[in-house]
């Protein structure tokens, strides 16, 4: 409820407006559906009815609020009228087809540009949802279709309701012209066999939402990040660069296509970088490079493939931990962890695989390169990072690399075709992996680093969950019993160091 207005005014004024013109709409949508039914009259008398109607209406509610005051009932009987001649004007044109579709439009831009009026010297934003959202819809509403003339029309639409929005500063009219716009521009656009036109209705397409959420923060500065200009930034983006790409890609070329992509990339960052110096909230500033940043992983993962995409994002996100560093903007350390994350990804799931420690991996050498990138990168970020834990956390994660890489080098240069040759593979990994972790329990023993400790018996639980999961079940007799040999020595060996280290830390 607004400020010193009772249960009873809101019921008295507003919801008895509201449902008075709620009614009144309904009242002409059946009108016209009964008069169709029952054939009373001609088809342009019903729509000459209507349009009266909602026009008389509209006056009605003019009056009522310029001359006996400012009520809730006349912008109701606004809204509705505006309503009931989108409603019309959807009838005659869709519907029965008396209204062409050039016709339709302009009567469509009369409806919206008054609505607009209205809504602004009302300051009224119940009227303006109606009127300017309704005028972005209405190539929609009169089935224009996909002609440069509706996407004329929207855009025309669309750069006034961007002034509106700035004007009244009414940010989610930026969502509501989104919601409604894009969907248009995206059919328009495939539906067209050229590049040229497309891209650059695309291209002004994305300005204005940049400057409709940028230019809000300008004229109403926050240290807040605003949802309505976050969301219409973040969606503009993706919308434009899947779009775009889309386009380029099935009438051009794949090149082309990310080319795209690192021009919207460059640009979101260069424009975060203007607005870190302007009175624009820091937070737009941030998500504006933010969504560079994010872009750009999709541009490398479009350039680029194999090792020469995980050592790219390895790279970017040894770079963004060294930028978190020096700026002390320490959220640019998430996107830096999300781009190590998606470089381990792509390379378990492409060049080096878990299962390469049974079958080994198509090619070593990719193979180990990106394993290595992922692992000299998280050293970087360790070094890099403040936090303890997490610079631990990146150790943990080299130390993985590390290990897993000499473990596809022992498995794919021990086996060979033939079975005997595979299974001492299986039998040198086990004893790999029992050793390290001796090594690390002794040097964590030694040097006093519980972490390390820790890292050495995961790694020897994890080579005896291997020996009874795997050896056991999978190698032939002889090798099985090497592999348990092996492996009980390695255990042993770690259980007397482990106590002899003990005693002399007692001791001492």
């Amino acid at each position: 409820m607004r400020p010193g207005e009772t249960l009873e005014d809101l019921l008295g004024g507003r919801v008895l407006a509201a449902v008075g013109g709620l009614a009144i709409l309904l009242g002409v949508v059946f009108f016209l559906v009964i008069a169709v039914d029952r054939g009373w009259i001609g088809v342009e008398a019903r729509v000459a009815l209507a349009f009266l109607g909602s026009t008389a209406l509209l006056g009605v509610g003019l009056f009522l609020y310029e001359r006996r005051g400012q009520t809730d009932a006349a912008v109701a009987a606004v809204a509705t009228a505006l309503a009931s001649l989108y409603a019309s004007l959807t009838y005659a044109t869709s519907v029965q087809d008396v209204i062409a579709t050039e016709p339709g439009l302009l009567v469509a831009g009369v409806i919206g540009a008054a609505g607009a009026t209205i809504a602004v010297r009302w300051q009224s934003q119940f009227v303006a949802a109606l009127g300017i959202l309704g005028a972005l819809a209405a190539p929609v509403l009169v089935d224009s279709g996909t002609s440069t003339l509706a996407l004329a029309f929207t855009v025309i639409a669309l750069v006034a309701a961007v002034a509106v929005l700035l004007w009244q500063r009414w940010g989610w009219l930026a969502i509501g012209a989104f919601l409604l716009t894009a969907p248009q521009l995206a059919f328009w656009a495939g539906d067209r066999d050229d590049l040229v036109l497309p891209l650059t209705m695309l291209a002004l397409y994305w300005c204005l939402f940049v400057v409709a959420g940028i230019g809000y923060e300008l004229r109403v500065p926050t240290s807040e990040l605003r949802p309505s200009s976050a969301s219409v930034l973040l969606v503009n983006a993706g919308f434009a660069a899947a779009v775009g790409w889309i386009l380029i890609d099935e009438r051009g070329t794949s090149t082309g296509a990310t080319a795209w992509v690192l021009g919207l990339t460059v640009a979101h960052i260069a424009l975060g970088g203007f607005g870190f110096r302007q009175r624009m909230s820091s937070e737009i500033a941030t998500l504006l490079v933010a969504v560079g940043l994010g872009l750009s992983g999709v541009t490398l993962a479009l350039a680029l493939d194999g090792s020469a995409l995980v050592a790219a994002w390895s790279a970017e996100a040894a770079i963004l931990a060294w930028v978190a560093r020096t700026t002390g903007e320490q959220r640019t350390l998430v996107f830096s962890g999300a781009f190590l994350a998606l470089a381990t990804l792509h390379t378990l799931t492409d060049e080096a695989p878990p299962d390469a420690l049974i079958d080994g991996v198509a090619d070593l050498n990719t193979a180990i390169v990106a394993v290595l990138c992922v692992a000299v990168s998280a050293v970087i970020m360790s070094a890099l990072v403040a936090w303890p834990d997490l610079r631990m956390l990146l150790l943990g994660v080299a130390a993985v690399g590390a290990v897993y890489a000499a473990s596809l080098l022992i498995v794919d240069v021990i086996q060979g075709d033939a079975l005997e040759r595979s299974q001492t593979a299986q039998v040198a990994l086990s004893a790999f992996w029992a050793t390290v972790g001796l090594v690390a329990i002794v040097a964590g023993l030694v040097r006093n680093v519980r972490e390390l400790r820790f890292g050495g018996l995961a790694l020897l639980g994890l080579g005896v969950a291997k020996l009874f999961v795997y050896d056991l079940s999978e190698l032939d007799e002889l090798y099985r019993v090497l592999s348990f040999i092996a492996v009980g020595l390695l255990l042993l060996a770690g259980a007397y160091a482990y106590q002899r280290v003990r005693d002399v830390e007692r001791a001492s």
